[in-house]
């Protein structure tokens, strides 16, 4: 016969081990947040893995789903695109080196949101700028749009890619570079930086090098592993990237990205040299 002194010892019990249990069950969902929220970036700055991106960008796991946030929605802050049609154009290498490393290049993205001005670093990164200089020429980034906002995690934009998919490149690929640049400190991509995406797995170095004509703009401090190039930072504008970041970002199960809310068109994108 059990004494009410030990039965409430036993629920007692019961009500702590079930407690610890939904503990462990939460520490273990945040472990895989933590671990999607790695893949999303890794995804999120991959030039060209559609395929991989439904699975860490869309919510398909479904042991997270009541963990994912509900998309943020805002009025649109920006105005229509110019008329005009993105870019179809594709080269099979990397345009022949004609920067100037000694010189200072700036580039102008002039967008639907706002005028975004960006110093170009042709010293530490002379490929990757060398490269926008001549896909800014090729008009190649007019009519664009940036397809991805990430707003959890990382804080970034990315654009560069005329298919608005997150699969698009120029047909070539540049080297990584300035992957050491003192300003990373502590693994951490400054607000205002701009980096280059890639293919990088995190894994094979085969993966390396894979940069195209995708770049993204950090707009708060991100935390990020040095395996993109920097090679410029924002001038003016981030105003216009906080107002793109306020009005939040939904997902697209077609493509696996989180698109902006707002509408985020480059029209018109120029490097110039002084």
């Amino acid at each position: 016969m059990v004494s009410s002194d030990q039965r409430r010892r036993q629920l007692a019990r019961e009500k702590y081990e079930r407690q610890q249990q939904r503990r462990d069950a939460a520490r273990r969902k945040t472990k895989r947040r933590n671990v999607i929220v790695a893949s999303a970036l890794a995804v999120a700055l991959a030039a060209g893995a559609a395929a991989y991106a439904s699975v860490g960008l869309a919510g398909d796991d479904s042991t997270t789903d009541a963990a994912a946030p509900s998309p943020s929605k805002a009025a649109d802050p920006c105005g229509k695109p110019a008329p005009g049609a993105p870019s179809k154009k594709t080269w099979k290498k990397e345009p022949e080196m004609s920067v100037d490393t000694s010189a200072a290049y700036a580039m102008k993205l002039e967008t639907t949101c706002g005028d975004i001005g960006i110093k170009l670093d042709a010293a530490k990164a002379p490929h990757t700028v060398n490269s926008f200089g001549f896909l800014a020429g090729e008009k190649f980034f007019d009519h664009s749009k940036c397809h991805r906002l990430v707003d959890e995690g990382i804080y970034v934009l990315q654009c560069g890619d005329p298919t608005g998919t997150g699969s698009g490149t120029p047909g070539y690929t540049i080297p990584d570079e300035n992957l050491k640049d003192p300003r990373l400190k502590g693994d951490v991509y400054p607000a205002g930086t701009v980096a280059m995406a890639n293919r990088y797995d995190g894994k094979s170095d085969k993966t390396r090098n894979s940069g195209g004509s995708q770049f993204f703009l950090v707009y708060q401090d991100s935390k990020l592993p040095p395996n993109y190039t920097p090679f410029g930072t924002v001038t003016s504008g981030m105003d216009v990237l906080k107002k793109i970041a306020a009005a939040g970002s939904k997902p697209e199960p077609s493509t696996g990205n989180t698109a902006p809310n707002a509408t985020v068109v480059i029209d018109r994108a120029t490097v110039s040299k002084s």
